[in-house]
């Protein structure tokens, strides 16, 4: 598995970057997109409208190609099933991201959880432990939310 995501990097996202800078930036990739896979499976179900807004989500914070998209989710879905726990993802965002970063991250995760128009309470608990995993303020968390929440019913 490894090979095969650094094979991916190197072919189609960091031509031209140091060995050490490419590692540390696949893996804070799969880091970000598994977090954003792992808010699709929240509530037992994968609707489409999660799994667009992970691609979307994906395909513009790192600025890639739909194949480049489809191939780092595949591997970070591969990555946060085996993964027992959200410190090893949350350990490499927080020593790859800043604080601006990070409330992205979360915004990101809201997008996720309202995008089918239902806030499930694991959605909810699952935004709330990654925000304090990455030390993003309460403030930053609830405003958030906020922006996302119109038109949901929670359950």
């Amino acid at each position: 598995m490894l090979k095969q995501i650094k094979t991916f990097f190197e072919q189609n996202l960091l031509a031209g970057a140091t060995e050490s800078t490419d590692a540390s930036e696949h893996r804070l990739r799969l880091a970000v997109a598994a977090l954003l896979l792992e808010m699709t499976r929240m509530d037992d179900e994968i609707h489409d409208e999660e799994r667009q807004r992970v691609e979307q989500g994906v395909r513009e914070q790192f600025e890639l190609t739909d194949d480049e998209t489809a191939a780092l989710i595949e591997l970070a879905e591969a990555e946060r099933h085996d993964a027992t726990d959200y410190f090893q993802f949350t350990s490499l965002i927080n020593e790859g991201y800043g604080a601006e970063q990070k409330a992205a991250l979360i915004d990101h995760l809201w997008r996720i959880a309202y995008a089918d128009k239902v806030l499930h309470r694991y959605e909810e608990h699952l935004v709330r432990k990654i925000s304090e995993l990455l030390y993003v303020p309460h403030s930053v968390y609830i405003a958030a939310k906020h922006r996302h929440e119109g038109g949901t019913t929670a359950e």
